[in-house]
């Protein structure tokens, strides 16, 4: 059963905060999402269990507790599941996402740091392990991202991140998904793994004249090289798909985020940014938001100083009180029920 808007998830905004006015609503989406065929621990597998206080159980088998959220990216927050949620719908449902700055503001939150670990986080689960490699033909590139200092452009400028990009090329036109990831250099080795990464064997790399390419192939991929500079095409001719993606991510990052992307967390960008692109067909916005929870789910929890990769900040923060912290008054709204758990969950 494919999904549906007013049954899986909410269709409007309004929907969205009348469908999710306190945590436990919001638990209970989590929990529905997680376990569509009912509990199961995650310890020993066993289905039965004691229902406890303040949304947690404990397993018949093997009597360990088992919180809704333990395991996921929402495991230990003390920021409520209302402004988690909203934090999501937000994030998905505008064209071009949001900033940890403009989420900060939207929702009324007390420090930039709190959205900016939200989205972070969010941005993490957007990765699938397991996930299926691109096939068919394949446009292969790589490309420079960032850079604040004036100088030399191109290979070698400083400030800036070398980006490997996949994308797979329909027939008779069109482009099918997209693949981004942050690499250190452009050696045969580096482009590789990358292809190795997301690139099913067998598939057809299409390619410019870098001599890394062949090597990199090898006997996994069908290789069709181009060499730009000899043929005198301007390279988005032979390679659209690639130049097309490059194009869009840095307009994006200069737009959304006002290029203030550090490099150690560009890939974390990168990742929300073919999470869109591969999605950007979809119809109901509302879905990506779906879409968003079932892999939140399904993530391991992270942590603050995991997320942060220089762990010195330039300013001594202030100190969090203990205990959970409030909702913002703007998210208060009446129950609309759990329309959900009318229905089985979905595929």
């Amino acid at each position: 059963m494919a999904p549906r808007a007013g049954v899986h998830y909410p269709g409007t905004y309004a929907a969205m905060r009348a469908w999710f006015p306190d945590d436990d609503a919001c638990l209970d989406y989590l929990d529905w999402l997680r376990w569509p065929a009912g509990f199961r621990c995650p310890s020993c597998g066993c289905t039965t269990c004691w229902e406890l206080s303040r949304g947690e159980r404990r397993c018949t088998g093997c009597r360990r507790r088992a919180s809704r959220t333990a395991g996921t990216i929402f495991q230990d927050t003390r920021t409520p599941l209302t402004v988690w949620f909203a934090a999501a719908w937000y994030l998905m449902t505008q064209k071009n996402g949001i900033s940890a700055l403009g989420l900060k503001r939207v929702l009324g939150l007390g420090s930039y740091q709190t959205a900016w670990a939200m989205l972070h986080r969010y941005r993490t689960a957007m990765v699938r392990s397991g996930r299926e490699r691109l096939n068919g033909d394949v446009e292969v590139d790589e490309s420079f991202f960032g850079g604040l200092k004036p100088g030399k452009r191109g290979r070698g400028a400083a400030g800036k991140v070398l980006v490997a990009i996949a994308i797979e090329q329909r027939l008779p036109k069109g482009f099918g998904r997209a693949r981004m990831q942050v690499i250190p250099d452009a050696a045969s080795v580096t482009l590789r793994e990358f292809l190795l990464a997301n690139v099913e064997p067998g598939a057809l790399v299409i390619s410019d004249g870098l001599n890394a390419y062949p090597t990199a192939c090898g006997e996994h991929y069908r290789h069709k090289p181009f060499n730009v500079r000899a043929s005198g095409l301007p390279a988005h001719v032979p390679l659209p798909g690639v130049h097309r993606v490059a194009s869009l991510a840095k307009r994006w990052l200069l737009g959304t985020h006002q290029g203030a992307v550090e490099a150690g967390h560009a890939q974390a960008y990168f990742n929300e940014f073919c999470f869109r692109f591969n999605r950007r067909q979809s119809r109901a916005r509302g879905m990506l938001f779906y879409r968003l929870m079932q892999l939140a789910v399904d993530a391991p929890p992270v942590t603050y100083r995991q997320l942060v990769v220089n762990s010195k900040p330039k300013r001594r923060p202030p100190i969090a009180p203990k205990g959970p912290r409030s909702q913002p008054g703007s998210l208060a709204l009446p129950d609309a029920g759990r329309p959900w758990r009318q229905v089985a969950s979905p595929e």
